[in-house]
């Protein structure tokens, strides 16, 4: 398989080679048009102008006629493409001798196809080099401490693996010795590297910097989050826009129909409307002449690339910046949508409780509020729930102390320590003072959860905690209600909670309480009062809302089912790609649109202008291949597109 790429890849640069030798002997073919310039005849410009048309266009031609062929075998009928018109073109040319223009005819036609190579190749550049970061294989820790290398894909669950520096990481796993300084950008897109230590996860295909480090294997190679991503990357280049796809159905009936229109456009000028004068210099009559030109003229070459180079740059680009997709369909498709589904826990928020407010209930001294936080940390650093990591994280400043807890289930954390009681739970546990009553009940309407730590039975300390928003998804919410796209939220959590957190982010439309089952049936209702809804989630309970809405996205540290059935994954779960997507698909949009346009535009000026007038070929040949390069160099405009041509925008009057 390899060798048969090297062949293939060598026969390109062959053919690149064999066209700049043609493109040389044309330009040399021009000197006698310089009128100090004697040494080549007529029969030398004839030959090098031939020589050229061959050198440059062999491939080109060659190709275009053997996919005739073989498609019309295939379909068993005749399906013709954009080749047979310019291989027609040229010949008919070759025939009235105007040799120069048959060459440069196909001078420009295989440039705009290498042209569209580099293109393609350049689009597909950050989409393939992520095929490229699998691991092969991995230093196997035997029982007596040597090392096999062994491949990565007969690794198995719990297997420990040792990571030289330098090396990259074979699959998912988690560290059990040691510490490194991991590079994840081609994972996360995160370009700086992230220090792991003992307990941390590691991801397949990420780069170990600086040091050693044990890791025992999680995932099987097929199951890690590289693979999840590939498998997306597998899928990209498949699957092409609406456009994209009718154009393709479309090439061969056009073709065919000007293949048929040609006798008839030369029989109605030669017959009907006099085109029989012969034309100065080829000896052939002007109905002739002007269906040559026809065949040049109507050929849509430009029309032909108008979508699937502008789609891959886009593709590439968000490639680039951690956003894939499975294939232009769906990212097309993103400009389109009246709505944007969320799903809040992990999303939106960070999916983890934090502390939001520290309320001391009396006026205490500064080294009584020392002593009471010092209680409190080191009570809870011996719990293990989301509530009391989320105290230790935010008081990691605090300094603990060896006490002896009790945990009882419904009442919290109690301790006894220098004869005073302490105890932590949630408020209907203590009877409070008034002042204390309305405390806990804002922060109870803010949708926070509240916890008292109290010394006696009597309130010390009022703890407001709440699952927050995350910050990237603030501006990310504002674009898209700046565009008059709705925002809905769903979740589990009571409206308290849920209206808080909405009302913090802006979003439009709130659904609370909601049963895992019950999501999908909120995306179609969705779907009837929007049209095309899109939907963005993580978990298990995600897919199936995932799979009913028009568009549907998954968090890349999501779950498996989720990334499958998405059509398509932020890599590094930065919501505010999302604005960016679909920027680009709101670009590519217009970007194909104007393509489209001014490919039919020019081929409509084309025709009326051989119709009405006298149009020399050489001006047919370049305004035609012209407006080829220009539509492909259009599509490339995507690969420039970055944050800074995000808009917000104003607010929807409609909104």
């Amino acid at each position: 398989m390899h060798t048969k790429n090297t062949k293939k890849l060598d026969w390109h640069k062959i053919s690149l080679i064999l066209y700049f030798i043609g493109l040389i002997l044309f330009l040399i073919a021009l000197l006698p048009l310089i009128p100090s310039v004697t040494f080549i005849n007529e029969t030398a410009v004839m030959v090098l102008n031939l020589v050229a048309l061959v050198l440059a266009g062999h491939h080109v031609v060659s190709a275009g006629l053997i996919s005739t062929v073989t498609d019309s075998i295939k379909h068993r009928r005749f399906k013709p493409n954009i080749d047979v018109l310019m291989a027609l073109g040229a010949v008919g040319a070759v025939i009235i001798g105007d040799y120069r223009d048959a060459a440069l005819l196909i001078l420009i036609f295989a440039g705009a196809h290498f042209l569209e190579d580099y293109a393609e190749a350049k689009s597909k550049k950050e989409i393939t080099n992520l095929l490229k970061i699998t691991p092969q294989n991995a230093r196997l820790l035997n029982e007596d401490g040597t090392t096999t290398i062994v491949p990565v894909n007969t690794l198995k669950i719990g297997d420990l693996v040792m990571v030289l520096n330098g090396d990259q990481v074979p699959t998912d796993g988690l560290i059990t010795k040691g510490s490194a300084a991991i590079n994840e950008s081609m994972i996360t897109g995160e370009s700086m590297p992230k220090e792991k230590s003992e307990g941390d996860d590691v991801f397949g295909g990420s780069i170990n910097g600086n040091s050693v480090f044990t890791m025992q294997v999680t995932k099987n190679s097929d199951e890690t989050v590289l693979a999840k991503i590939l498998k997306v990357v597998s899928e990209t280049q498949t699957n092409f826009t609406k456009t994209a796809t009718f154009i393709k159905k479309f090439e061969p009936i056009y073709v065919t129909t000007i293949l048929l229109i040609a006798p008839l456009f030369y029989l109605l000028g030669y017959y009907v409307l006099g085109w029989t004068e012969i034309v100065p210099g080829n000896g052939m009559n002007l109905a002739f002449n002007r269906m040559i030109i026809l065949f040049i003229g109507a050929s849509p070459c430009a029309l032909a690339v108008s979508d699937i180079p502008a789609t891959l740059s886009a593709l590439s680009l968000l490639a680039k910046r951690g956003v894939l997709f499975k294939g232009g369909a769906p990212l097309s498709l993103f400009a389109d949508v009246k709505a944007v589904a969320f799903d809040k826990t992990g999303t939106l928020t960070y999916g983890k409780p934090k502390v939001t407010n520290v309320i001391f209930v009396d006026n205490l001294s500064a080294e009584d509020k020392e002593e009471a936080l010092t209680l409190l940390v080191s009570m809870e650093k011996q719990a293990n729930h989301p509530l009391a990591h989320a105290l230790v994280d935010h008081f990691s400043d605090v300094k603990s102390i060896e006490v002896e807890v009790e945990h009882a289930i419904g009442s919290g954390l109690s301790s006894h320590h220098n004869n005073r009681h302490y105890h932590i739970g949630k408020p209907s546990l203590f009877v409070h003072s008034e002042r204390c009553d309305q405390t806990i009940e804002r922060f109870a309407t803010e949708g926070k959860t509240v916890v008292i730590f109290a010394v006696d039975q009597k309130p010390m300390i009022v703890i407001a905690l709440q699952d927050t928003p995350k910050e990237s998804a603030m501006d990310g919410l504002k674009y898209f209600n700046n565009h008059g796209i709705a925002t809905v939220m769903i979740t589990g959590d009571n409206k308290l909670t849920a209206d808080a957190i909405g009302a913090e982010l802006g979003i439009s439309k709130i659904y609370a309480n909601v049963l895992p089952e019950e999501k999908q049936d909120i995306v179609k209702e969705l779907k009837k009062e929007f049209g095309l809804v899109a939907m963005i989630g993580d978990g298990i309970n995600d897919a199936p809302a995932l799979v009913e809405a028009t568009l549907g996205i998954a968090m890349g540290d999501g779950t498996d089912v989720a990334i499958d059935v998405a059509d398509g994954v932020l890599v590094n779960n930065d919501f505010a790609k999302l604005s960016l997507t679909h920027a680009v698909s709101q670009k590519l949009k217009r970007i194909v649109v104007q393509n489209i346009v001014f490919a039919m535009g020019v081929v409509l000026f084309l025709i009326i202008m051989n119709f009405f007038f006298r149009m020399p070929m050489g001006l047919a040949v370049a305004v035609h291949e012209g407006s080829t390069i220009l539509v492909i160099l259009n599509g490339l405009r995507l690969l420039k597109f970055s944050e800074k041509h995000v808009k917000i925008g104003k607010t929807s009057p409609n909104r």
